[in-house]
């Protein structure tokens, strides 16, 4: 039990900090290079969507 509560909290925490990096690349983040914030944007996505998958594999598991 304790191990299905502490893989939903990785989870929402590499999800939420995945949607901030993403928030602080596209709006916050001026002075780097275009192909550098393409870069940041695009592990922003990775991590965001490592948590959609892993969530869809939680859920389904149950």
């Amino acid at each position: 039990m304790w191990q299905r509560g502490l893989n939903w909290a990785a989870i929402i925490l590499v999800g939420v900090f995945g949607l901030m990096w993403l928030g602080v690349v596209i709006y916050a983040d001026e002075a780097s290079p275009l192909w550098m914030r393409i870069a940041e944007a695009v592990f922003g996505l990775f991590l965001a969507g490592w948590a959609v998958r892993r969530a869809v594999l939680m859920i389904n598991k149950a």
